[in-house]
């Protein structure tokens, strides 16, 4: 039973070359505060035993709510090295990004800047002149990702080809037009598929409503509100500017450092940097209304209606596990995988980053599985 939950969990959440030897496995690091209903301590311990090994170099956890509360790391911050992992190293937070990005969208909606039943061709004229989008587009259609807009080019599937690439610089203007380029995939609102695109079209209509940068425009409508002081957006820059463990691909049977990457095509979709305490305290500020109105909030835990089998909301994604929902988002990068989720109570918060070797498959990583788990154990 315990094995079917989390793996029902996890599979909702989870919608130049360097060989290096595995080192000697790091403990785990861990602060705990038990009470009735806490986490379990033990279970979440277990969990990131046995690190560094082939399926992650490291892992870091942060489990709350009114119970209590535990976090901690494993692994090895660098393989070269083998020096314990840093238990709040930045890491590359991915698709996390687009609750930021939902919640800045709302904000602007709530300021009275956005109309969330208003066509993205209003917003943005000039992307879709002389495209076949003839039905409007709205701006909740992009947030729910029922919008129909197929996904934009890129470097292809395959690890390699990307890799060749990591370097170089795609805008989010020229991945929305590669999309915009294509014919849709379905009338909008009709059905539901995820797809990054909805929201490089979100990060561009934020800049064209607030005249700032996407960065910018997110800091100060959200990540500041929120108190969240160690997060940001690269954007044209490969590097993670503060403590971080390196992240690596598993690539025919050696470990490619995969940390230094251009991540600006991802821009609103994917491009945050960012640490667990500082997506605990997005999820925390988020749910108890802090950072979104009330009226606007409710969007991010309201499901298309008419759209069969819908799981995804504004920014969020709905996973009910033996009776109770949680609402979460996963997002990885190659050599990172992350996820936010938790109860709308908040009577149970779960953050993770997990330095996954194969971050960009389609397996759920068997660590974050562990991890997932053991941290819906106990929950009250």
């Amino acid at each position: 039973m315990k094995r079917r939950l989390a793996l029902a969990l996890s599979t909702a959440l989870a919608l130049g070359a360097v060989a290096a030897p595995l080192v000697a496995a790091v403990p785990a690091q861990a602060v705990v505060a038990q009470a009735p209903g806490a986490p379990d301590a033990k279970a979440l311990a277990e969990s990131l035993a046995g690190l560094p090994d082939a399926d992650a170099t490291a892992a870091l956890v942060r489990v709350g709510g009114t119970g209590g509360s535990w976090h901690g790391a494993a692994g090895v911050r660098d393989l070269r090295k083998g020096a314990k992992a840093l238990e709040h190293a930045e890491f590359r937070a991915g698709s996390t990004t687009k609750v930021v990005t939902a919640a800045t969208v709302l904000r602007l909606a709530a300021d009275g800047d956005v109309d969330l039943d208003a066509p993205v061709q209003h917003y943005l004229p000039a992307l879709f002149r002389g495209t076949n989008f003839e039905h409007p587009i709205s701006v909740r259609q992009l947030l729910n990702h029922t919008s129909g807009i197929p996904a934009g080019d890129g470097w292809g599937g395959a690890f390699a080809d990307q890799y060749a690439h990591r370097f170089d610089v795609v805008t989010p203007t020229q991945v929305a037009a590669s999309a915009l380029a294509k014919d849709p995939a379905f009338t909008p609102g009709t059905r539901q598929q995820y797809l990054n695109i909805n929201y490089t079209l979100l990060g561009l209509l934020v800049e064209k409503v607030t005249g700032d940068s996407y960065a910018e425009a997110a800091t100060r409508l959200v990540l500041r509100p929120a108190g969240i002081r160690h997060t940001y957006f690269p954007g044209t820059d490969p590097r993670v500017h503060g403590p971080h463990n390196r992240g690596y691909q598993l690539v025919d049977g050696e470990f490619v450092d995969v940390t230094e990457w251009v991540q600006a095509d991802r821009s609103a979709a994917g491009d945050m940097i960012s640490t667990t305490a500082d997506l605990e305290r997005l999820l925390t500020a988020l749910f108890r209304g802090r950072i979104v109105p009330a009226p606007q909030l409710k969007e991010m835990f309201t499901l298309p209606t008419g759209v069969a089998g819908a799981t995804m909301s504004a920014g969020l994604q709905r996973i009910e596990i033996d009776g109770r929902v949680y609402w979460g988002k996963s997002g990885s990068r190659y050599g990172y995988s992350a996820a936010i989720a938790a109860t709308r109570d908040l009577s149970r918060t779960v953050v993770y980053s997990v330095n996954a070797t194969d971050a960009k498959g389609e397996e759920m990583n068997p660590v974050a599985q562990r991890i997932i788990m053991a941290s819906v154990r106990n929950a009250a």
